[in-house]
């Protein structure tokens, strides 16, 4: 097993050649439902469980213990309602025995317009976040964000609640202590990433911009190691692992797609090594 390669083949196929044990992370967003067929073929919703857990068992087999698993997907409607082939295979991935440990929402802030008779265009998707065990590896401060404007104005004038945790006046159950932000500048994130969801990739039909996977290569592994892409299309994960000092490997079914994550990997690497030599690392 190479490193900062890609395997042409279908995954299923090509990651029971892997040792056990092997990725920190796995970050991949698999052909959605009935989706992509001129690229993929299309997999029927019904059939889609079916279809993913054999290859999600050679994902927990290849996973270190301490790894994390994230999956970007999303539900399609079909006959006027949302197909519940998402939800039914959370719970198959929890009977095979996965931890459904997190799902963190993909904003996509700039979707494009559109309206159809009973619904509107979705901009948000699923990343569903699984692990082996209940400890993991996490890196929460590598991806920490400014406190924002808002934390000036509201350390101006403390209040007697302000420096306890002050039960809302409404009994929601919602408290916060103020007094905590101040003199800080940088705070955790939420679970909801907001990110274009445009890409500088139009040579693939399904590209996510390399925001979403580096976000959780940062907060997930650290440099030196190994992440996995088995629907590795055109090379977005990758190039986020490089980025990061990562090392990649992905997994792509087809040929036509693989001389594209090439290229784009390729240019990348140069980029990157002319970078370092600007600055003089």
């Amino acid at each position: 097993m190479n490193r900062n390669q890609i395997y042409l083949g279908d995954c299923l196929e090509v990651a029971a050649t892997f040792p056990n044990d092997s990725f920190d992370l796995i970050m991949t967003s698999p052909p959605y439902a009935d989706q992509r067929k001129n690229t993929y073929g299309g997999i029927d919703p019904d059939n889609y469980v079916e279809w993913f857990l054999p290859r999600s068992e050679q994902f927990k087999r290849i996973l270190k213990s301490d790894g994390s698993f994230i999956l970007n997907i999303k539900e399609k409607a079909v006959n006027g309602e949302r197909h519940t082939y998402v939800l039914n295979l959370i719970l198959a991935l929890r009977q095979q025995g996965w931890l459904w440990t997190e799902e963190y929402i993909w904003h996509k802030r700039t979707p494009m317009p559109g309206k159809w008779p009973n619904r509107f265009r979705d901009s948000w998707e699923r990343c569903l976040h699984f692990t082996k065990q209940r400890q993991f590896k996490m890196y929460q401060d590598a991806v920490m964000v400014r406190v924002g404007d808002w934390k000036d104005i509201r350390m101006r004038t403390l209040g007697e609640n302000d420096i306890v945790r002050h039960e809302s006046d409404t009994n929601s159950g919602f408290g916060i202590n103020k007094s905590n932000f101040a003199g800080r500048e940088m705070v955790y994130p939420t679970n909801v990433l907001h990110l274009s969801g445009e890409t500088t990739n139009q040579g693939h039909s399904a590209a996510f911009p390399i925001e979403l996977p580096a976000w959780f290569i940062k907060l997930f592994t650290l440099p030196g190691d190994v992440v996995l892409d088995p629907f590795f299309g055109s090379g977005t994960t990758g190039m986020a692992a490089l980025a990061e000092s990562r090392d990649f490997i992905g997994i792509e079914k087809l040929a036509a797609n693989v001389r594209l994550a090439e290229g784009r990997l390729s240019k990348a690497q140069l980029r990157f090594s002319e970078m370092v030599g600007t600055v003089g690392i």
